[in-house]
């Protein structure tokens, strides 16, 4: 079925423009030759995608090489189309001078420049969002706490680029929080991704620790194992690393956090997803001996929220990663919208929060696009 629906998609973005574009200027030539070539990079593309429908396993790299040029292709071809068609009926209505082909041709190449920058750029164009969240059950000796999220690094895909995630590093470091977070996906599936990365990884630090969950590509389960006992041993793995880089695990577990006579509760939770992501989620043992208190909940997938937090807890803030805003937003529109209700930045809901962080890495196609790499200072300030 997903397949059916990017192949609908490809031929809408690839062939449309393609007949559109053929009939205005292409069948005009009297050559054959730019006729057939014209036609030829979809007729490719097209062959190409039922190539990895079919390879997909062996092919998951390239298929990320292969999405970043297909996009170059069909976006400003797309773009190109719906400028010229919009501005051709503006001139023939008012008799204006001829000014459809020389816009649309610039507007083209400008969005194919701006996607060779989400790929080749995009993936490393580091952005600090600094939120402020309101709550009136905040105790007063943490009006001002700062806590640093990160989310989704996804560490097999930066292999080779270390310098890439030093970066983001001092960033962190350079935001003096209190505490700082993750929420998981530390890899695409296997432990070893992670080997390169802990001595850069360990070096995040803030005043409280660092805290982290599991997302649901940390379970390993996108590829094939001989049994399940190697699946379990490579989570275990990717517990004990990230323990030796000092970062601290809450698997359905909470600590303590203390300022003078005052304290909050941070609760970690293993990943609960609809399928066919791990529901794994104990949030109710997670919470045992935090009654009455101030909650911070890290749990990787936004649905939880509503699925389980808002109805069955008093949790003032929830923060989550998961959606990577599809790595995609355009004009402030992104798909991710359509799969997910909350799937970027601050949602509240009766004084009830929920931050989705879109995730400092990235998956499956090498690029970000509008939807970049975030790193997220939250303030907690009391109402």
């Amino acid at each position: 079925m997903i397949f059916l629906r990017i192949t609908f998609a490809f031929l809408v973005l690839l062939l449309l423009p393609d007949i559109y574009i053929y009939k205005v200027y292409i069948r005009k030539l009297k050559s054959r030759i730019p006729k057939y070539l014209h036609w030829m990079p979809s007729i490719i593309l097209l062959l190409l995608l039922l190539g990895f429908f079919f390879q997909h396993d062996r092919w998951q790299q390239a298929f990320g090489i292969y999405l970043i040029v297909a996009l170059c292709i069909a976006i400003p071809k797309t773009i190109f189309t719906l400028v010229h068609l919009i501005l051709s009926g503006i001139r023939k209505w008012f008799r204006l001078p001829r000014f459809d082909l020389f816009t649309a041709g610039i507007l083209a190449i400008a969005s194919g420049i701006y996607i060779l920058f989400g790929a080749i750029k995009g993936k490393e164009y580091f952005q600090i969002k600094k939120i402020d969240f309101y709550s009136s059950d905040l105790p007063q000796g943490f009006d001002g706490y700062r806590i640093l999220q990160l989310s989704d690094i996804h560490s097999g895909s930066w292999t080779g680029n270390g310098k890439a995630l030093e970066k983001a590093i001092a960033l962190c470091n350079a935001q003096q929080a209190d505490l700082a977070v993750f929420t998981g996906d530390l890899v695409n599936s296997r432990s070893r991704e992670l080997t390169e990365f802990m001595p850069v990884l360990s070096k995040l630090h803030a005043k409280d620790g660092v805290y982290s969950v599991l997302g649901n590509h940390d379970y390993g389960t996108y590829v094939s194992w001989k049994n399940e006992a190697e699946r379990i041993a490579n989570v275990d793995s990717l517990l004990m690393k990230e323990n030796d880089m000092g970062w601290k695990m809450l698997m359905n577990d909470h600590v303590i956090l203390r300022k003078g006579n005052d304290s909050i509760a941070l609760i970690g939770v293993e990943n609960s997803g609809n399928p066919p992501f791990p529901d794994k989620a104990d949030l109710k043992k997670a919470q045992q001996g935090t009654a009455n208190m101030f909650k911070v909940l890290l749990s990787h997938d936004p649905t939880h929220w509503r699925r389980e937090v808002l109805p069955k807890s008093d949790i003032q803030l929830m923060l989550a990663g998961h959606t990577h805003d599809m790595q995609i937003s355009l004009f402030g529109f992104s798909p991710a919208r359509l799969i997910y209700h909350e799937h970027k930045g601050l949602y509240l809901e009766n004084e009830r929060g929920l931050y989705v962080n879109v995730g400092l890495g990235y998956v499956l196609f090498p690029m970000r696009l509008g939807a970049w790499p975030e790193i997220t200072v939250i303030t907690l300030k009391k109402k």
